[in-house]
């Protein structure tokens, strides 16, 4: 059912997703997509999808661990960036079956600390999500022992309310840019 939604979402946005790699290729060339190897259910790595925001020839590290950061992005990466249209693409994972629509964010393959923590707290046994309730609760505000209790709370009180709940408050933070860096 997810797979079958995904693939119907896919093609509803396909116009959006062709003007977004338009302007990707018009800025920087090819490549559209950016891929980074992210850590999946039960600590498995896959690929993960994004509009590529930043120019090529950028360090593969977190934007805040960049020097002059401002000058790494693509005309339209801080656009992107803002409305989390660079997520779009993770419609692909999601059909896929890489990702889900909620669940915790894959981390970085890099980030042990928080993989470490999740594993501690049996996190990893989720399936990782576009949005989940750390997202709508802080993002990258909230530091890595925050993101986890968020992900235990969602672990222990999942349901289609929740879900729904979460679907919800992440169209209205896009829309208000809130928790987007």
């Amino acid at each position: 059912m997810i797979k079958i939604l995904s693939f119907i979402i896919l093609v509803c946005i396909l116009p959006i997703m062709s003007i977004i790699a338009i302007f990707i290729i018009i800025d920087d060339g090819f490549p559209v997509l950016f891929k980074q190897k992210r850590i999946g259910r039960d600590n498995c790595i896959f690929l993960i999808y994004k509009f590529r925001t930043m120019k090529k020839g950028t360090p593969d590290i977190p934007t805040h661990l960049v020097e002059k950061s401002q000058n790494i992005f693509t005309w339209c990466g801080p656009f992107l960036r803002k409305y989390s249209l660079d997520e779009l693409p993770q419609l692909l994972n999601v059909l896929k079956g890489d990702m889900v629509f909620i669940g915790p964010r894959p981390s970085l393959h890099n980030q042990d600390d928080l993989i470490s923590l999740r594993k501690s707290k049996g996190v990893q046994k989720l399936k990782p999500g576009i949005t989940g309730w750390a997202q709508v609760n802080g993002r990258d505000r909230l530091t890595i022992s925050e993101k986890v209790e968020m992900d235990v709370y969602y672990k222990n009180h999942k349901s289609v309310l929740l879900d729904l709940k979460i679907i919800w408050m992440s169209i209205i933070k896009v829309f208000k840019s809130e928790y987007i860096l």
